[in-house]
């Protein structure tokens, strides 16, 4: 059997063993209940790349992949030639600040390995507490003082090419979440896929991300007399579809369309579209959409890519539709040696 069939099949096994461990994860059948809810660490859902942000989030089978595949398909780290450098500011919602950096380098034919760091502060929050009311009650008020929170992660990714056709790549990551005098930490797993299918551009990417042991706040708390509840990762597995156009050598355009499902293990199944035009590999411009999302619907961006002597230098910007809640604006500034 020729060696691409192989690694097709291959594929097609892994995704459905992956999409059974992960139905097996949650626990709850998804057509009986709404799965909302069941897991914390949602700061790993936020994606910092205004690329990928663009696209509608529809990250696995982005190809010529930088730094910031770290935070979407590890296995697009391979597309890396030399070092590359991201850096991601991120306006989101409620005043809330999120930046991340990741940094990729090559190791030639033993692929290429990155770093990524990845923060989330929530600012100054008003202390509250309970206070006896005139009927015997309590009313909830404010006690003059603040208390923060916030979240990092850290992560280590490696990628390679298995052939001309076939990338995959893994990340492990180390994670804090802090709010007021309490902390959590854990670790985490992601692991990536790309495939191309040997017709024109077409290619599969799969990923399963946030593979990890439950964790908690602290230990045990005197004033209740118990421990409080495990938190569960936010487990996530994608696969997705992408083929460019207008590709033939000389052509000053590209058309790219990306469309991915997605199964989380505490949410309905979500989809994601999305397609980028560039021309002569300098200017870009994206859009996306996102299906089965509660608030977030259009997404859009533009980048360009422009020589710096011996270094290329992109700069990209997303927006993203967050219905009555705000919008979200995001920011990278790229480098490549």
């Amino acid at each position: 059997m020729h060696l691409s069939n192989k690694i097709f099949r291959f594929l097609c096994l892994y995704l459905l063993v992956m999409n059974t461990f992960i139905q097996a994860q949650s626990g709850i059948s998804p057509n009986d209940i709404e799965r909302a809810g069941q897991s914390g660490w949602q700061f790993l859902k936020i994606n910092g790349d205004s690329r990928q942000a663009a696209l509608g989030g529809a990250f696995t089978a982005i190809s010529k992949g930088d730094a910031n595949s770290v935070f979407g398909n590890p296995a697009s780290l391979a597309d890396i030639e030399n070092i590359d450098v991201q850096v991601n500011v991120l306006e989101w919602i409620a005043d809330i600040n999120y930046q991340s950096i990741a940094a990729g380098y090559s190791l030639g034919d033993f692929g290429v390995v990155g770093v990524s760091l990845a923060m989330l502060d929530y600012g100054d929050i008003p202390e509250t507490i309970n206070a006896p009311s005139g009927n015997g009650g309590t009313n909830p008020q404010l006690t003059g003082s603040n208390f923060s929170a916030n979240d990092y992660v850290v992560g280590f990714t490696y990628s390679k090419k298995i052939t001309d056709n076939l990338s995959v790549g893994g990340s492990i990551r180390y994670m804090e979440q802090n709010i007021a005098e309490l902390s959590m930490s854990n670790w985490s797993l992601d692991i990536g896929t790309m495939y191309y299918t040997g017709f024109r551009s077409l290619r599969i990417a799969i990923t399963a991300r946030n593979f990890g042991p439950d964790s908690r706040f602290g230990g045990w708390s005197e004033e209740y007399q118990t421990e409080s509840d495990y938190v569960r990762m936010p487990l996530d597995f994608r696969a997705g579809l992408a083929m460019d156009f207008f590709d033939e050598e000389g052509s000053p355009h590209l058309l790219t369309a990306i469309v991915e499902g997605d199964h989380p293990n505490d949410g309905k199944e979500k989809f994601h579209i999305g397609a980028s035009y560039a021309f002569d590999g300098m200017f870009f411009i994206r859009a996306g959409y996102k299906f089965n999302y509660d608030v977030q619907k259009f997404t859009f961006g533009a980048g360009i890519s422009y020589p710096i002597g011996t270094t290329v230098g992109t700069i990209n910007y997303a927006y993203v539709d967050f219905g009555e809640l705000t919008q979200v604006h995001t920011f990278s500034l790229g480098f490549s040696f």
